[in-house]
């Protein structure tokens, strides 16, 4: 790895501690911790345009591809965490936090909210950093590839949050589980979204940087996504709140998307 690589990874690192230091400070004015869900779309986009601008691209008109691509879906993340969590309480699991250290909270949630949020995303971002910066090569037919996976994503991701947002307003779903649409074919359909961005953004960074070991990225956020804070931390709370779920989780796959069983 050389020194001009090194010298941009530092400088997103920068950028991500100096995000995630500010909603910190924010969430201790609030009093909720809740924002740093927000910070998470809007910090990936300050990274990719972060590693555009300070790079060491040959190509800088098609290094924009990967920097508008991650623009695109951190906003719609971040915008549609805003429209839903907004003048609503703090996410639970924080104020169980708060409960639990009492005055130690803030300092807790410095480094086990924040921080790991924050190196997460460096690790994640990898692929962005890397193919934002560096553009030195063409393979159309993978980047094609990797704009596709992106696309479909993108898509289970928007129309999976529109579903369960459109299937929430309705004061009589009050209890049930959503089995309609995307949410028929797998338990979690923006996080298979997710999933699928991720992966897509490593491809189109490959076809311009052959950086195969920036596939750290996309692999930690499906570890995260299936094993860690995704599907296996949300459905213990489903489980406990919503009688139909066992029901769901029989007929259903958990992630990758598939016939419901009978």
């Amino acid at each position: 790895m050389n020194e001009e690589l090194l010298t941009l990874l530092s400088r997103c690192s920068f950028a991500i501690s100096a995000i995630m230091l500010s909603t910190w400070l924010l969430s201790l004015v609030k009093r909720d911790t809740s924002i740093v869900d927000i910070a998470w779309g809007l910090g990936f986009v300050a990274v990719a345009w972060t590693a555009y601008l300070f790079g060491q691209n040959t190509n800088p008109t098609s290094s924009l591809l990967l920097p508008v691509l991650t623009t695109i879906w951190g906003t719609r993340l971040a915008g549609y965490l805003f429209w839903r969590n907004h003048g609503k309480p703090e996410d639970y699991r924080y104020r169980e936090m708060r409960d639990k250290w009492g005055s130690a909270f803030p300092i807790i949630s410095l480094l086990t909210v924040f921080g790991v949020q924050g190196v997460v995303m460096w690790i994640v971002s990898l692929p962005v950093q890397v193919g934002a910066a560096l553009h030195d090569r063409s393979i159309v037919w993978l980047t094609a590839i990797g704009v596709t996976i992106w696309a479909v994503g993108l898509l289970f991701e928007s129309v999976g949050d529109w579903q369960l947002a459109r299937f929430k307003s309705d004061p009589d779903n009050k209890g049930r589980v959503l089995d309609k649409g995307l949410w028929r074919y797998t338990r979690h359909p923006n996080y298979f979204g997710d999933f699928l961005v991720w992966w897509g953004l490593f491809f189109v960074a490959l076809s311009v940087t052959g950086a195969w070991w920036s596939i750290v990225g996309p692999i930690t956020m499906s570890i995260f996504l299936m094993r860690v804070s995704g599907v296996t931390l949300l459905e213990k709370s489903l489980e406990k709140t919503k009688p139909g779920y066992a029901s769901y989780v029989q007929r259903t796959n958990a992630f990758f998307p598939g016939p419901p069983r009978s």
